[in-house]
């Protein structure tokens, strides 16, 4: 379960920061493709985040990871590169 949750803490992550691209480099420079982009990277990010936040609660029903780790796993998911830096310390 640990394993699947490292997938899911890099994948969402990665859709983060493809959002935060999507918005700061394509929105004022191209806005054709930002307005064709957003709903898939923004959808794909919900759901992957959804899933992060359900294995987080998840591991903690189980009793594998402490109340610590959990929250500051929480915490991590709104900041960029957080879900990194949690996955490498913590898992």
């Amino acid at each position: 379960m640990i394993k699947l949750f490292k997938i899911t803490a890099f994948l969402e992550g990665i859709s983060l920061l493809a959002l935060l691209f999507n918005m700061l480099v394509f929105k004022p420079y191209f806005f054709d493709i930002y307005k064709q982009l957003l709903f898939p990277i923004g959808m794909g990010h919900g759901v992957l985040f959804i899933a992060y936040v359900f294995l987080l609660i998840y591991l903690k029903a189980l009793d594998t990871i402490n109340w610590k780790v959990f929250f500051i796993s929480g915490l991590a998911s709104f900041i960029p590169f957080g879900t990194f830096y949690i996955e490498k310390k913590y898992f």
